[in-house]
C-alpha cells in the first residue's frame, strides 16, 4: 500500500481492471449509537480493449477520459472530492512474507530494503517497495514477520499520470488483494488461514489471508469471460446469448441445455480446481513459520467473490472437489450493520463484483 497524502479527508474507491472500472463512495452514519457506513455513490464503466493490457496502461489519455466520464455518471450522490483510493494490478505485484531479526524500527526499514532484493525479481531501484510488520497471533518469537510488496515504478508512475490527467489526487494506491481482504475479512483478523478466490472478468486471483495480514497471492488467466466464450463457441451462440445462458443455468443440470452447459464448462472448471489445489499445497508447505497455533495452520475455508462468483452452484461444485467449505462472502461485512448483505441500491449479487471497490472505499472513508 503506497500512501501519498496524510489528510483526514474522505476519498472514493476506484477499482481499475483491463476491461472495466468500478467506483464506490461511502458516507458515515450512526446506527443505534454506533458508527456505521452507508453507500453514497456507485458506478461502473467499460474500458475499451487495448487501453489496459494485463494491468499495464497502454493509453493514459483514453483511460483518464474514461475515468472522468465514469465519475460524472455515478448513481447516488455526486462525487465532489478529487481524492481517491485506487487499485493497482495484482498481476504486476510481488508479495512475500519474510522473517527479520528484531531491531530498532529505523534499522529495520533499511534492512528490509536490503533483504527484499533476494525476493523481488527486479532491481530494487526499478520498484516501489512497501512493507509492514505482521503482528503475531501466537508465539511472540525473537523475529519479525514482515510483509513486503513491490510493483515496477513504470507501472505505478503510469497510473499516477493517468489519475493526474483525470484531475484526481490519489491518497493511497494499493494492490487489489489488500482491498479485497479489507472488505471480506471481519475486522481484518482471522484465527485460521482463509483462501479468497476473486473470479473476475479477465482473470482469477488467489489470496491467502492469515492472522492480521495477506500471506500469499497469485493470479491465473481463468475468467468469467472465458466461461462465456466457451459456451458461445460450443453451443454456436452469440456472446450475448451465451452470457444469458450462463447466468440462467450456471452449473444447474435441470434440463438438456443445462447438462450441455455443464459438460461444456467441465474442462475449465477442472483446470480451476487443480489450480486451487496447487495454491493450497504451495501455501501449506510454505507457512510453517507463521505465528499461529499448531492446529490453525491449514486453510479452513474458501471465500468466493468477484462477478464470476455468481455462477449458480459454483460454491457447491468447488466444495465437493476440494473437500473444504466454499461459500459466497458478504462484501459489506465491515461496512453495513449485520446481518445486511446488500443495500436498496445494490443487490448482494452485484456487490460481489464490487468487492475490490468496496474495500478501497472503506479505506477512503477511514483515511
Amino acid at each position: 500500500m503506497l500512501k501519498y497524502l496524510n489528510l483526514k479527508t474522505e476519498a472514493f474507491g476506484l477499482d481499475i481492471s483491463d476491461l472495466s472500472l468500478k467506483i464506490i463512495k461511502l458516507k458515515k452514519s450512526i446506527h443505534r449509537g454506533t458508527r456505521a457506513f452507508n453507500l453514497a455513490s456507485f458506478g461502473e464503466s467499460e474500458i475499451k480493449p487495448g487501453i489496459i493490457k494485463e494491468g499495464e496502461i497502454k493509453n493514459e489519455e483514453k483511460l483518464a477520459e474514461t475515468i472522468k466520464e465514469a465519475i460524472k455518471k455515478v448513481k447516488g450522490e455526486k462525487i465532489r472530492t478529487k481524492y481517491v483510493v485506487a487499485s493497482l494490478p495484482e498481476e504486476k505485484t510481488f508479495l512475500q512474507v519474510i522473517q527479520m531479526p528484531k531491531m530498532a524500527e529505523e534499522d529495520l526499514k533499511s534492512a528490509v530494503i536490503y533483504e527484499a532484493e533476494n525476493y523481488i525479481p527486479l532491481p530494487i531501484e526499478e520498484v516501489y517497495l512497501d512493507s509492514q510488520i505482521v503482528p503475531p497471533l501466537h508465539n511472540h518469537l525473537d523475529h519479525y514477520d514482515v510483509l513486503i510488496n513491490a510493483l515496477p515504478r513504470k507501472i505505478i508512475d503510469s497510473y499516477l499520470s493517468s489519475f493526474k490527467k483525470a484531475g484526481l489526487k490519489p491518497v493511497v494506491l494499493e494492490i487489489e488483494s489488500s482491498a479485497i481482504s479489507r472488505a471480506l475479512i471481519k475486522n481484518e483478523t482471522t484465527i485460521s488461514p482463509l483462501l479468497i478466490i476473486d473470479l473476475g472478468e479477465t482473470r482469477t486471483s488467489f489470496i491467502v489471508f492469515s492472522g492480521y495480514a495477506l500471506r500469499f497471492t497469485s493470479s491465473i488467466p481463468i475468467s468469467s469471460q472465458q466461461f462465456t466464450e466457451i459456451i458461445s463457441k460450443t453451443l454456436g451462440k452469440s456472446l450475448t446469448e451465451a452470457e444469458e445462458l450462463k447466468i440462467q443455468y450456471g452449473l444447474e443440470k435441470k434440463d438438456k441445455i443445462g447438462e450441455k452447459i455443464f459438460e461444456t464448462l467441465a474442462p475449465i472448471l477442472s483446470d480451476l480446481t487443480e489450480q486451487i489445489k496447487k495454491c493450497l499445497d504451495y501455501y501449506q508447505t510454505h507457512a510453517g513459520h507463521e505465528h499461529l497455533s499448531a492446529n490453525n495452520k491449514e486453510v479452513q475455508k474458501v471465500l468466493l467473490c468477484g462477478g464470476g462468483a455468481n455462477l449458480k452452484r459454483l460454491s457447491h461444485f468447488l466444495s465437493n472437489k476440494l473437500q473444504i467449505p466454499v461459500e459466497l462472502v458478504n462484501p459489506w461485512i465491515n461496512i453495513l450493520t449485520e446481518p445486511k448483505k446488500e443495500t436498496p441500491e445494490m443487490s448482494f449479487e452485484k456487490s460481489l463484483g464490487f468487492t475490490t471497490a468496496l474495500g478501497l472505499a472503506l479505506r477512503g472513508i477511514k483515511q
